[in-house]
Formats: C-alpha cells, sequence, structure tokens
C-alpha cells in the first residue's frame, strides 16, 4: 500500500485519479482550495484519509501547505494534478509552477512524483517569463521535472499528457478518452513494471510521448530553478 497525496483532487482528474487509488487500497490524502470543497471532497472520494486546504495561487498557503503535508509523514508518491487554464497570468504562474516547485522542494521527499502537463506544451516558450501562457507553464512543468530527474537519481519524477479530456478545464466536447486520461497517473504511481520505474520521462496514455526537445536543455532548467527560488525564496 502506498501513502499518496494528489493535488487538486476536489473533481476532475485528480478526483478520479483518488477514487481508483483508494479502490485498490492505497492511503490518499486529498487537496483542496478551500474547506468547503474540501469537505465535499471527502463525501465524494469515500476512503480518503484525509483532506488539505491550501489555495496554490497564494505562496504562503502553498509553504503550509507542504507543512500540513509533511505533519503526516513521507508520502510515497506526490501527484501534482492542480492547475488552472483560463486564468491571469499571476494565477497561471502561482498555480500551474510555483505551487508545484515549493511543494516538491519543502515536502520530504517521496520516492516518485507525477507532474500534469498538457500537449500545449509543445507551443510554450522555455525561456522564463513573469507572464507565462498556459503553453508555457506546462512545458515548464516539463523542465522541472527534467531537472529532478537529474538532480535527484533515487526519485522517479515524471510528466503525463493526460490529453484533451472532457472535465470541467476540457470541457464536455473534448474528445480524448477520460479514463485513459487519469490511468497514466495512477500506473505511474503504483506500477512495477520496469516501463513506469524511470525517471525524467514524457507520458500519454501509459506510453512515452513527442514532447517539446527543449525541455532538455539543462541550462534552461537551472535558469527555471534560479527564477522559482528567487520568486519564492525556498531553494532545492
Amino acid at each position: 500500500m502506498a501513502k499518496i497525496l494528489i493535488t487538486g483532487s476536489t473533481d476532475g482528474l485528480g478526483q478520479l485519479a483518488a477514487r481508483q487509488l483508494v479502490r485498490e487500497g492505497h492511503e490518499v490524502v486529498l487537496h483542496a482550495r478551500s474547506e468547503a470543497r474540501g469537505q465535499q471532497a471527502l463525501q465524494q472520494v469515500t476512503g480518503a484519509s484525509a483532506v488539505l486546504i491550501a489555495d496554490l495561487s497564494d505562496i504562503a498557503e502553498t509553504k503550509v501547505l507542504a507543512e500540513k503535508a509533511n505533519a503526516l509523514g513521507t508520502f510515497d508518491v506526490v501527484i501534482h494534478n492542480a492547475g488552472v487554464y483560463r486564468a491571469n497570468t499571476q494565477q497561471l504562474l502561482h498555480v500551474n509552477i510555483l505551487a508545484p516547485y515549493l511543494l516538491t522542494a519543502l515536502m520530504h521527499r517521496p520516492k516518485r512524483l507525477i507532474y500534469l502537463s498538457s500537449g500545449m506544451h509543445l507551443s510554450g516558450r522555455p525561456e522564463w517569463t513573469n507572464s507565462p501562457s498556459y503553453s508555457d507553464t506546462k512545458l515548464h512543468i516539463l523542465m522541472l521535472a527534467k531537472a529532478l530527474a537529474r538532480k535527484w537519481p533515487e526519485v522517479h519524477a515524471n510528466v503525463v499528457d493526460p490529453g484533451w479530456v472532457p472535465t470541467k478545464m476540457g470541457g464536455a466536447g473534448a474528445p480524448d478518452d477520460l479514463e485513459q486520461g487519469y490511468q497514466t497517473q495512477v500506473w505511474l504511481a503504483t506500477s512495477n513494471e520496469p516501463s513506469a520505474l524511470v525517471s525524467g520521462q514524457y507520458f500519454h496514455h501509459q506510453k512515452t510521448a513527442r514532447y517539446n526537445r527543449a525541455a532538455d536543455d539543462v541550462v534552461l532548467q537551472d535558469a527555471l530553478l534560479a527564477q522559482c527560488a528567487k520568486l519564492t525564496g525556498v531553494y532545492f
């Protein structure tokens, strides 16, 4: 049994992954941005062990979330599922980049880290900007995972493109398969297959997929980490 934290698990892919992992017998801790949404999540994911509350658009709240998570012990897996799409540039920066950076840096180091990206990262700009687009943030999260794979060889840090799936974010008309959208996270979190026990990889439907090769640039990776550290005051 694994101990797993899933950010942004009140609905969509995060909630579906949480339900599956609970059904498989794992200890799952949820995350919500408000108490009301947290209580709803506990009702909807029967068997979840707890819910942690924090607004990831707020750096101070994200730091407190890391403290709350550490108070529960060391997690085996952290799935960085939370993200925003239709949002202003500050929210995109804070929720999609700085929050996963902070939680990764401040939480006790797990065995597996899973980050959600998007096929839209292919058009993202790898260079740092304080006014990122959604595509930029999804490329930067891939760069973060690749930097971690390089710096933390004992951790499996990977990225998932769930596809354009019919969630609240993706919209009812999204064409991709919803179940396949969350099964890759579940598989990377729990499988002991050799193909899952890798690091620094970009997955779509449990297979490695084409990605923006700028993410492999070590100089750009380190520049990203330096900018995140500058904005948050937290260093790896």
